[in-house]
C-alpha cells in the first residue's frame, strides 16, 4: 500500500512570496539571459493591441528586469527563431520549444465544426502557396486583411491564414508594425520540434506542470486559465504532472505548488514597478484579490463614463504588494499620470519612482500628475516626483 504524501501548509504570506518569485519580481533578475529569459521563465507572454506606454509584450520584461530597450526586446522574442505566436492564455509569444505542446489544441481546431467566418473555396490552399513561393508575409500581402473597414470583417484571405495559423500549418513569426507576419511551420519551426506530435495527455501534463512552475503555488482554476485549459484536463494529469498537494492558509481550496518553489524560503529584492494589466503576475482576477487583496479590472472596452480607474490603469507593484494605480498616457515628453489611485501615503514613495523610472524608459523627461483619488495625497506625490527628479 502506497503511503499518501505529507501535504505542505504554507502561509498566505509564503504563498504570496512564492508566487512573486515564481514570476520574477522578488529576487535579483538574471541579466545574462535578458528578455529571453523571462519569456522561458514565463511560458508565456500576452499581446494586446493597446499600446499607451508600450505594448503589453515590452512592459512584461520591463517590469521584471528594468529599463531594457525596446528594440531588444523585439529583437529578444523574433530573431533566430527563439520564438512562435500562438494561442495560450490568448494571444502570446511562447518559447519555441514548446511548439510541440500545443499539438493538442491545434488537433482541437482542425476537428472544430464550426466557425465564426465562412473559408471561401480553393483560397486555403492559395495562402499556402503563396506563402510556400513569397513568404513571410503579412495578410495585407496576401491579398487583404479585411474586405471593408470593420475590424471583424475579414477578407478570404484572412480567414484562410488564420485558419492555417491554427492548424499549425503556419506559423506568426513576427509582429511587423503590429501585423502578424506568417510563414509555413515547416520554414519557421526547427525540423526536431515540427515534427514531435505528442499526444493529448502529454501536452495537456507538460502545460499543468509549466503553469505550476511560472505561478509557483495555485489552485486547480488558476493552473487552468495560465494556459487556458479546461478544468477537467487539469484533474487528468495533475497527479502525475510533477506538482505536489500543498493547504494554503485563507485559500478555501486544493492548490498544487512546483516542488523547486518549497526547497527555499522566497527572499529577495522586491521590484517597484508599474504592470501591464495582461501581466501574468496578475492574469487572474480571483487569483490576484486571493493573493494581493487588490481588484483590478481592465477598463480600456468600458465606455468612459463607467470607468472607475482609467483607460489603462496599471497596478503599481511595490514590497512585494500591489500599492496603487495608474492611468498613463505620453505628451511629447511628458508622462501624463490621468489619474492615480494610492493605498494611503505610505504608497507615495513608491509609485513615485515606478512613475519616474518608466519616464525614463519611454524618453520622457517629466511627469505630469492630473488627478489622484486622494486630493490630500496629490501635493506629497508632486513633492516627492521633483525630488527624484532632482
Amino acid at each position: 500500500m502506497t503511503t499518501p504524501r505529507p501535504t505542505t501548509t504554507l502561509s498566505a504570506d509564503e504563498a504570496r512570496r512564492i508566487a512573486l518569485r515564481a514570476q520574477g519580481f522578488l529576487g535579483a533578475p538574471d541579466r545574462r539571459t535578458g528578455v529571453r529569459g523571462i519569456l522561458r521563465h514565463l511560458g508565456a507572454v500576452q499581446l494586446d493591441t493597446i499600446s499607451v506606454l508600450a505594448r503589453s509584450h515590452e512592459l512584461i520584461p520591463y517590469a521584471r528586469l528594468g529599463a531594457v530597450g525596446r528594440r531588444t526586446v523585439e529583437d529578444a522574442y523574433w530573431t533566430d527563431t527563439h520564438a512562435f505566436e500562438y494561442w495560450s492564455h490568448a494571444a502570446c509569444i511562447l518559447p519555441i520549444e514548446e511548439w510541440p505542446h500545443f499539438a493538442f489544441r491545434r488537433r482541437a481546431y482542425r476537428g472544430r465544426p464550426q466557425w465564426n467566418h465562412d473559408l471561401p473555396d480553393g483560397v486555403y490552399d492559395q495562402v499556402i502557396k503563396q506563402l510556400r513561393s513569397e513568404g513571410p508575409l503579412t495578410a495585407t500581402e496576401l491579398g487583404g486583411a479585411k474586405r471593408t473597414s470593420e475590424w471583424w470583417d475579414w477578407s478570404g484571405t484572412k480567414v484562410a491564414v488564420e485558419r492555417a495559423l491554427m492548424y499549425g500549418e503556419v506559423v506568426c513569426v513576427e509582429r511587423r508594425g503590429w501585423k502578424r507576419v506568417y510563414d509555413l511551420a515547416e520554414r519557421a519551426v526547427p525540423e526536431h520540434l515540427l515534427h514531435d506530435e505528442l499526444d493529448d495527455t502529454e501536452c495537456l501534463r507538460r502545460l499543468v506542470l509549466l503553469a505550476g512552475q511560472s505561478l509557483g503555488v495555485g489552485t486547480r482554476a488558476d493552473i487552468a486559465d495560465y494556459h487556458r485549459l479546461k478544468g477537467d484536463q487539469v484533474d487528468q494529469v495533475i497527479a502525475d504532472s510533477g506538482l505536489v498537494p500543498v493547504t494554503v492558509d485563507g485559500w478555501g481550496k486544493p492548490a498544487w505548488a512546483d516542488p523547486a518553489a518549497l526547497e527555499t524560503p522566497a527572499r529577495g529584492r522586491h521590484r517597484t514597478t508599474l504592470l501591464s494589466p495582461f501581466d501574468s503576475l496578475i492574469w487572474e482576477r480571483a487569483r490576484t484579490e486571493r493573493i494581493f487583496g487588490f481588484t483590478h479590472r481592465l477598463e480600456a472596452y468600458v465606455p468612459k463614463p463607467k470607468r472607475v480607474h482609467g483607460y489603462f490603469a496599471m497596478p503599481v507593484l511595490a514590497g512585494g504588494h500591489l500599492v496603487g494605480r495608474v492611468d498613463p498616457a505620453r505628451e511629447g515628453r511628458t508622462l501624463v499620470a490621468k489619474q492615480i489611485t494610492l493605498d494611503g501615503s505610505k504608497a507615495v514613495p513608491a509609485v513615485a519612482q515606478a512613475l519616474v523610472e518608466a519616464a525614463g524608459w519611454v524618453d520622457c523627461t517629466d511627469v505630469r500628475v492630473e488627478r489622484v483619488d486622494a486630493p490630500e495625497l496629490r501635493e506629497p506625490l508632486t513633492r516627492e516626483l521633483t525630488r527624484i527628479f532632482g
